[in-house]
This record gives structure tokens, sequence and C-alpha cells, in this order.
């Protein structure tokens, strides 16, 4: 039975930092515990709807623990992504040893228009991915009035793009799931979404975008927001085959149709979109072959620890894995491997790793660095111009080096980040990266950034699915991977933010 909350919970029940969850009338509401102060508010979380009763509450805030959302206990207010809607609140009362949640109260609007002398005359953003969508609904959340262009070279609105090598390549997540935005909050909110077109380049003295079918776009800031393009292997004969990249919602939806009267597949390369695909694959009955020069999945990345965890996983649904090996060419239904095997397969997918997009920022003359150079504004080398996710190299201050990620949260993030500093807020981004790789039924989160380590420590048991992997560097922690520690994850996350 549910706790009723409006029924009165002793204070001494709730540590600082406590969560119960319980009832109030229909809603489901936990009541928070921080410090001497109570809060209550909705029990999921507003990205996938995560139980915040298993979460963290650090601060004034509470933590979600699938994929580490952050919402202000006192508005509801999402703070940090991928949440980007509020979560209720309800009015809480003290009378002497016991606490009452009350009524529910409405929303509030925090936003204040800030150096609003100095906003931008109007915003574009390059780019139609999770740094660009998140940019532009921070812009209208801070309450920037002014005009916002999307230029996107995507013929889809903006979309939950983690889903499309996990849930919906698999067939389990519905089409409505999808896009980030229903469509009609885009004219809702003011925002200009121009679909398949592509930015070929930036006049930095006139504040204009050329885009290639010769129209442009004025700005008075400007967000590249370009993400990564997969790496397109020069595989003799790949043209004989039906060959697929995923990157698009219309590359998810052309391997899904292909799928469904597929009986074998090949897969080339080991990576979390490479092996996201094959888990999605299997999902559907269809037989793959993992090709890639590794010797071990994901150990670059993860250790050998984990590559092999997530090895087995695979091989236990009957993935068949070709390492140490690469495609040397491809005939129609046969792939031949370096080792001169052969496979069968009725079309190929290629997962082969990502390049930044930074071709708009080299033809415009911005500082190139192993992706677009930023500084801890999230600011390129000409003023007023910002970059944000997968195509961004910014300076860490949690490891003192420049590093560039390909994570969804983390690109979210920084499209905020960049949205607050375009009117004026000066806000240096230090968040800790953070993603999340879904293989079956078994999910790894990761927080942090280990480019290099000196050691990993297992604690609990991987092949139990119950385990965290510690990756340290000259004595320092790291980064944390973590299998069903979901609350360990988020404490590590806050731990190595205040590092």
């Amino acid at each position: 039975m549910s706790t009723d909350l409006t029924a009165g919970v002793p204070v001494d029940s709730l540590a600082n930092g406590g969560i119960l969850a319980g009832q109030v009338g229909d809603d489901e509401v936990v009541l928070v515990r921080a410090g001497e102060q109570f809060f209550a508010v909705g029990a999921h979380c507003t990205h996938y709807g995560g139980l915040l009763a298993e979460g963290l509450v650090v601060g004034g805030t509470i933590r979600c623990p699938l994929h580490h959302a952050c919402f202000d206990l006192a508005s509801g207010d999402a703070l940090r992504a991928p949440a980007l809607n509020p979560i209720a609140c309800w009015r809480v009362e003290r009378q002497g040893n016991a606490v009452f949640v009350r009524d529910k109260l409405g929303a509030k609007t925090t936003a204040q228009t800030r150096h609003s002398a100095s906003h931008p005359s109007s915003v574009v953003i390059v780019g139609g991915g999770a740094a660009g969508l998140a940019a532009a609904d921070m812009l209208r959340r801070e309450a920037y009035a002014g005009p916002i262009t999307m230029i996107s070279a995507d013929t889809d609105p903006p979309v939950d793009r983690p889903n499309l090598s996990k849930d919906y390549l698999a067939g389990e997540a519905q089409e409505d799931w999808i896009p980030l935005w229903p469509a009609d909050l885009y004219a809702e909110r003011r925002i200009e979404l121009v679909l398949g077109a592509r930015a070929m380049s930036i006049d930095r003295s006139t504040k204009t975008v050329l885009l290639e079918d010769g129209s442009r776009r004025q700005f008075g800031a400007l967000l590249i927001a370009t993400g990564a393009e997969p790496v397109r292997l020069p595989i003799p004969g790949i043209d004989t085959t039906e060959a697929f990249y995923l990157r698009t919602l219309a590359d998810s939806r052309a391997i899904i149709e292909r799928a469904q009267s597929a009986r074998r597949s090949v897969v080339v390369g080991a990576s979390f979109i490479g092996l996201e695909v094959a888990a999605s694959l299997r999902k559907r009955n269809v037989a793959v072959d993992v090709v890639a020069p590794e010797q071990q999945p994901l150990e670059r990345v993860m250790g050998a620890e984990l590559g092999k965890f997530v090895q087995s996983i695979h091989e236990a649904r009957g993935v068949r894995f070709h390492l140490g090996q690469t495609v040397a060419s491809i005939r129609g239904p046969k792939v031949t491997l370096s080792s001169g095997a052969t496979l069968d397969a009725d079309f190929v997918v290629i997962g082969a790793g990502v390049r930044p997009g930074t071709s708009i920022a080299e033809r415009s003359g911005l500082t190139i660095d192993r992706g677009i150079a930023v500084n801890e504004l999230l600011e390129t080398s000409a003023s007023g111009i910002y970059a944000a996710g997968d195509v961004a190299r910014w300076p860490d201050p949690h490891t003192g080096g420049k590093i560039r990620v390909e994570h969804w949260v983390v690109a979210e993030r920084q499209g905020q980040t960049a949205a607050k500093n375009m009117l004026g807020a000066r806000q240096r981004f230090d968040a800790v990266p953070f993603f999340w790789s879904q293989h079956y039924d078994v999910t790894i989160r990761y927080v942090g950034h280990a480019e290099r380590w000196d050691a990993a420590k297992v604690q609990g048991s991987l092949e139990a699915h119950d385990a965290s992997v510690t990756f340290f560097g000259n004595g320092q922690r790291l980064a944390v991977a973590t299998v069903s520690r979901d609350r360990e994850n988020l404490e590590a996350e806050a731990e190595l933010e205040a590092v």
C-alpha cells in the first residue's frame, strides 16, 4: 500500500537526502528532504519516466537514476538534460514533528530576461540534433524573445537519436516516441525549422550563414551543432550489395525495412553503435556476424573486462564475432574478410565510428583542434559564434585537458549552456560527461572521461550483472561504469563534479 503523503510523515523518518515514494490522491509523488527543507515533486522523470525515488538528492536538486536528468526541487524545473520538461510540485507544510503534502502547485515561471540590452538580435542554429534542439529550448525557457532559426541537413525534425540504434531499431519503441518535440511546438515557440538544408559557410563580417541553395540567414549569435558523420569505408565492391550507415531516422527506417525480409547480416565495426545495431537485429531474428579489427570489442573505451562481458552477452544471443579482421571486399551477398574467410549477408551495416562535422567551421576560418575549438563558455575563436555537441572540443576542468566526446547527454547540456551564454550568462561548461549503452536487457552507464587509464578496478560481478568498473589514471579516479548500480553511478557523478 502506497504511503498517503497527505496524512503526514514523521520528520525523523527521513534523513537528509532521503526520498519517500507515496501518493497524493491519484498522483504518484515523492517527498524529499534536503537539509531541513522538505519538498514534494512528481515521482517520474519527464525524459523516460525513471523512478525519482531511486535517484539522488544533491543540494536542492534531485537526479534521475536512468539518464541523470536533474530537477530543481523547489520549482520542478528541468535543470540539466536529457529531461527538457519540468516535474510537478506540491505544497509541503510542517506541523510539529510531521510534514504534510497539500495541494498541487501551478507551473512556475523562473526564467527572467537577463542582460536584455545585450541579447542577440536573432539566433541561428546550424544542426538539427541534440545540442541544437536543447539550445533552442533553453533560449525560450530563458525568455529570449528574438527570432530563432534551426537549419538541419536532415529531412526529419530533431529526434531521439540514441533510440535509433536501440529500442526503435529493435521494434520496441513506438514511432511517436522518436521526435524530441511534437510538430506543432516549433510554431508555438516561434522556432523556424529549415529541414533538408545544408549550411555551407559563415560570413563573419556580415554575420550571415550561406546555405547550399544560395539563400542566406542573418544572425546576432550563431551555434554550430553539426554533430558527427559516419566514417565511410572504401570497401571494394561495396556498391554491389545493400550497405547501410546509421545516423538519421531515415537510416534507421531503411535498416528496419530491409531487416523485415532478411535472414543474415554483417555488422562492420564493434563500436557502441555497431553492437547496439547487432542487438536490435537479433531481436528481429536476423543472424548477425560482427567484423572488427580490434582483438576485444570496446576495449579501448571500456577496458578488457567490460569488453569481454559485452561480447559474451552478444554471443549468448547468437552473434558471431570475427575479431582482428577487416572486410577485404564485398561481392553481392558474399563478404570476404582479410583472413580470406567469407560470410553470407543479405545486407551490411557499417558502424566504424564517426568524424566531427567541422567543414563549415573550416571554410569559415574558425580554429580547428580535432573538432571545433571552444573556450570554457563554448565560444569559438570568433566572438558570438558557439559550438556544442559532438563537434566541439572544450577545456575540461575535471581532467585538466581539452576533450571532445560523442555523447547525447553532453551534447544537450552543451546546447543549454551555449544558449545561456548567448544571453550573457557567462556560465562555464563543467558537466561531467555521461552516456549509456544498451545491449539486450543489459544497460551500461558510464560517467566521467578516461581516454587513457593505468588501472581498471572491478567491484561486484559482471557475470551476475551487478558490478562497477572504476578507471584510474595517475592515482586519480577518472570514470566509473556500472551495470545494475544506477544510484552508484549517480553518486560517482556527484563526486567527480566535486573534484
